[in-house]
């Protein structure tokens, strides 16, 4: 029995030791706790509560922390976006300073591109006319001399520096603009000999745009090529039937358009000096032609009353008829524009789109108020146009070089100057910019013997145009 009770005994004593010894274990594990967490002075942890509101507050400080971190990144990346901004809007502002300047730079680009195309295309207008004296007094002459016969033709360089003519002595002579002198000389040869020149009377000429060939044709039926610089022979082509009245260079490029009185339109290919096409349609012998950039040609029939626009890629012809009249000069004025002279002293103005003229100048070289039946015989030689603007040059052997005006769309035509020069007018031409009037005069017409001026003298007239500032 005493073994059981001393059991009891020693079971209780155990439980209490080990009731103890946990609690022993808490306090210790509470207290290690407590000695590592910091505890702030004058603290009293007096109960749970106290301490559940210490933590929830650690946790918020915590808290506030990690947000504040969050917030710093937040602005750095909203100062880069600010900072850009700020980049961008001063550049928007220095735009802005030169946005105006800006426009009208590119209005001002954009006109002048728009204008090189048209100018490229010969579909530009300038009106130019008023900005021309109209006193006779004021345009400048200088003679060339050198042809015994009558000159028939000149031409131009492109860049304006020297002149080149040709007379009825066959001969063609080169002239320095500038100072007016002779360089160079190709004297004529007698009919039916060898000769490395013309040996009948030189009736046209034309120089390419570049200013690389020269081509003169005669009435033997021949057409040289010339080298501008040197003025030495490159190629004769042959093919003609009768006379080259008129030779035009397509601008921009070295096809070349041929009219002859064979009533024919050959085209010739300058860069591989070959033959190219004939063109057929006129009734009566060709008088004159022209060209500008694009691949056509314009020609005047002579007896036929006619003229025709031969559009080499489409393989077809436009047909204009004058007033029962014999036309006798045409030149285009753009591409859309042409002027025409016939040989009872009329000029008429003509669109591409219209088979009648526009407008009609009777008696243009005739002394006003006389007839037109008693003027008749003033006919006129020579007629061009400045290219591009509305001023028109004529002659004839009434003594004058007249200057027209054209009106707007090309529905009038005034006269603006008359600038004397005695003898006939066999050919005119401006040059590129305007400055320049280049006629070739002689006592004789280019064709024949009908009349004879003895007072006139075989001379290029070079007459310098005034124009007036603005």
């Amino acid at each position: 029995m005493s073994f059981f009770i001393r059991n009891k005994k020693n079971s209780g004593t155990g439980m209490k030791r080990k009731v103890e010894k946990k609690h022993d274990s808490k306090i210790k594990t509470s207290k290690s706790i407590s000695s590592k967490a910091p505890i702030p002075k004058k603290t009293n942890v007096t109960d749970d509560g106290d301490i559940s509101d210490e933590i929830d507050s650690d946790i918020e400080v915590n808290d506030k922390e990690e947000i504040s971190d969050s917030d710093e990144e937040e602005t750095a990346q909203e100062k880069r976006l600010r900072l850009t901004k700020q980049y961008l809007s001063q550049l928007e502002q220095t735009e802005a300073d030169d946005e105006e300047d800006n426009e009208q730079r590119r209005d001002l680009i954009g006109d002048r591109l728009r204008q090189d195309v048209l100018e490229q295309n010969f579909r530009h207008h300038r009106n130019i006319a008023d900005k021309y004296s109209t006193d006779p007094k004021d345009h400048e002459i200088t003679v060339l001399k050198g042809h015994k016969l009558s000159v028939t033709c000149s031409v131009i360089s492109p860049d304006s520096k020297h002149i080149f003519s040709a007379s009825k002595d066959c001969s063609i002579i080169k002239y320095c603009l500038k100072t007016g002198t002779k360089l160079h000389t190709v004297p004529g040869g007698r009919k039916g000999t060898k000769h490395r020149g013309h040996t009948d009377h030189v009736l046209c000429m034309a120089i390419s745009s570049d200013g690389k060939y020269l081509a003169s044709g005669d009435k033997n039926n021949l057409i040289h090529i010339w080298n501008p610089e040197t003025c030495q022979l490159i190629h004769t082509f042959t093919g003609h039937r009768g006379p080259v009245a008129g030779l035009a260079f397509r601008h921009g490029s070295h096809q070349l358009f041929s009219g002859s009185h064979d009533r024919s339109v050959k085209i010739w290919s300058l860069d591989e000096m070959g033959y190219i096409e004939t063109l057929f349609g006129h009734e009566d012998a060709i008088t004159a032609i022209d060209s500008l950039a694009r691949d056509r040609a314009i020609s005047s029939g002579g007896r036929d009353g006619s003229v025709r626009i031969w559009k080499v890629v489409e393989e077809s012809q436009l047909v204009f008829h004058g007033n029962n009249e014999m036309i006798e000069c045409v030149s285009l004025c753009n591409e859309d524009n042409f002027v025409t002279s016939s040989c009872n002293n009329s000029l008429s103005l003509w669109s591409v789109m219209k088979k009648k003229p526009l407008v009609t100048v009777r008696n243009a070289h005739g002394v006003i108020g006389q007839s037109v039946d008693s003027s008749s015989e003033n006919w006129i030689t020579a007629v061009t146009a400045l290219k591009c603007a509305d001023l028109i040059a004529s002659g004839s052997k009434d003594g004058c070089i007249r200057l027209w005006k054209v009106g707007e769309n090309f529905k009038s035509l005034t006269l603006h100057c008359v600038i004397p020069v005695t003898g006939f007018i066999n050919s005119l031409q401006f040059s590129c910019d305007g400055k320049l009037l280049i006629a070739s005069v002689g006592q004789e017409h280019k064709l024949g013997r009908w009349w004879s001026m003895k007072s006139a003298k075989n001379l290029v007239f070079i007459i310098k145009l005034k124009i007036c500032s603005e």
